[in-house]
């Protein structure tokens, strides 16, 4: 039986961002993606672009948490 999985939105995100998405921490993503750094290349600032994110997802895994923490209101 197939598991419908809601895909997040391709856009641009921050490493934390994505570490939200994956549940991981930073190290781990990190690892996570050194075998495939030339494939996605380098961050444009602060932001994955949305290509290199498609590339993530391609070939990391589509994250299974497709909600972001939303920042705490004080």
């Amino acid at each position: 039986m197939a598991i419908n999985q809601e895909m997040p939105r391709i856009t641009t995100y921050t490493t934390k961002e994505l570490t939200q998405l994956y549940g991981v921490d930073r190290h781990t993503f990190q690892k996570w993606l050194k075998p495939f750094l030339e494939e996605i290349g380098e961050r444009r600032g602060w932001y994955y672009t949305p290509k290199q994110v498609e590339t993530i997802f391609k070939l990391v895994g589509i994250p299974k948490n497709t909600q972001l923490e939303q920042p705490k209101k004080s």
